[in-house]
């Protein structure tokens, strides 16, 4: 995978404009200038976050002996699970907060950006190409980036492209992601025959 393959696969799995309506409804009780100071808290908040994952997966995967395939196969289904999600949402809670209570860390840092699915992302990028972590630097700050402007101007994306728009644009990146997450499981294992047929002769 190149940089800007993993770049825009950590963008859909970040999922800005689906989570748009989420982060409206978590700081609509907030005063505007206020909500500006608290996004971007957050985002620097998921930022550091991310990259403690990318650069310390590695070493809980060495930890735990989990071999370079097994990662990409439980990447694979993981993503795949997060991608039928994108298509068929279900409908519940965004947030335990209570009326004008400003959140911290939880729920827009973790796990709305950096989620879950994202942190496993990054650490099978760390796995697959330990010796590339300048390209997965530049990967995750794109991803990061672009998602952070999309979030900070959340009004204007959500008058332009309407709830119908927001929702038409989450199936059809939650589509794109359908297709990274096969062709990665597939690629875990093929290399787990690969090295079970070498290991047998």
């Amino acid at each position: 995978m190149d940089t800007w393959s993993a770049a825009v696969m950590l963008f859909l799995i970040m999922d800005p404009l689906g989570n748009l309506p989420v982060f409206m409804s978590v700081l609509k009780s907030i005063e505007p200038k206020r909500r500006q100071i608290i996004l971007l808290r957050e985002l620097l908040f998921a930022l550091a976050i991310l990259f403690t994952f990318l650069f310390s997966g590695q070493s809980v995967l060495d930890f735990l002996n989990v071999e370079q395939e097994t990662v990409s196969i439980a990447g694979g289904i993981i993503l795949f699970l997060i991608a039928l999600r994108m298509i068929f949402p279900q409908s519940g809670s965004v947030s335990g907060l209570a009326v004008g209570e400003e959140p911290f860390l939880v729920p827009l840092a973790i796990p709305m950006i950096a989620g879950p699915s994202t942190l496993a992302a990054l650490i099978l990028l760390a796995n697959q190409n330990p010796d590339r972590m300048t390209d997965w630097s530049l990967a995750l700050g794109v991803a990061w980036l672009i998602s952070a402007v999309i979030l900070m101007f959340s009004n204007l994306f959500h008058r332009l492209l309407g709830e119908r728009g927001l929702i038409a644009m989450e199936r059809l990146m939650g589509m794109i992601l359908v297709m990274i997450s096969i062709q990665m499981l597939l690629d875990g294992a093929t290399q787990y025959f690969l090295h079970a047929a070498e290991a047998a002769q």
